[in-house]
């Protein structure tokens, strides 16, 4: 007569099965230098953002007219507009080239997202509570000579419907980045960078 093994009252194999079931659900965490190229799928992630930042402050900085200039010219940074299909938080692209651009010399910046606060703040210090002598000037901020403004796009195309071990599709990326002069409204730098990468998939998998 065959034995069969239980195990608390549980089939041996059950048991097995449970536990295997049990330590595939627990989580693990790992670090990563944010600077390694990791990619899980074809989506855009944040390696595709530090090599797009990495391109666009090379050109910024080196080409005119902030590479012919020694005044710091001071720059406004406008959105980067999602043109995709995902949802990509473009702020970080542009947060990312404003502090290198910084970091380089080359320009100085309007912040643009905290003019609400810089009213409320000087409509404080001219509210009667801050000494005449150590509140802000009204009406000495420094308007900008450039805007930086940009485009971000996507294209996806999948392979068509035929017997394959695995499902394939190409992923691109395109995102143009432009400086306008606001007095001219001339264009005098834009640059763009892409990124193309295949992901293929097998049909039956976890």
């Amino acid at each position: 007569m065959r034995k069969q093994f239980h195990v608390m009252g549980m089939p041996l194999v059950l048991a097995i099965l449970a536990g295997m079931m049990m330590a595939g659900c627990s989580a693990t965490t790992r670090d990563f230098d944010p600077t390694d190229t990791i990619h899980y799928d074809a989506s855009y992630d944040f390696s595709d953002k530090n090599k797009i930042v990495d391109a666009l402050v090379e050109s910024l900085s080196h080409r005119s007219p902030l590479a012919a200039r020694n005044d710091r010219p001071v720059v406004i940074v406008y959105d980067v507009a999602n043109r995709t299909s995902e949802h990509i938080s473009t702020d970080l692209i542009t947060d990312d080239i404003r502090q290198r651009i910084l970091e380089t010399g080359k320009a100085r910046f309007v912040n643009k997202v905290q003019r609400d606060n810089i009213q409320k703040e000087l409509s404080y210090q001219y509210g009667g509570d801050v000494t005449a002598d150590t509140r802000a000037q009204r009406a000495r901020q420094v308007g900008a000579e450039y805007m930086i403004s940009g485009t971000l796009r996507s294209i996806t195309k999948k392979e068509p419907d035929q017997v394959r071990l695995k499902k394939r599709k190409l992923q691109y990326y395109s995102l143009t980045l432009e400086l306008t002069d606001l007095e001219s409204g001339l264009i005098e730098w834009a640059d763009s960078v892409e990124i193309v990468r295949e992901e293929a998939k097998p049909i039956i998998g976890w």
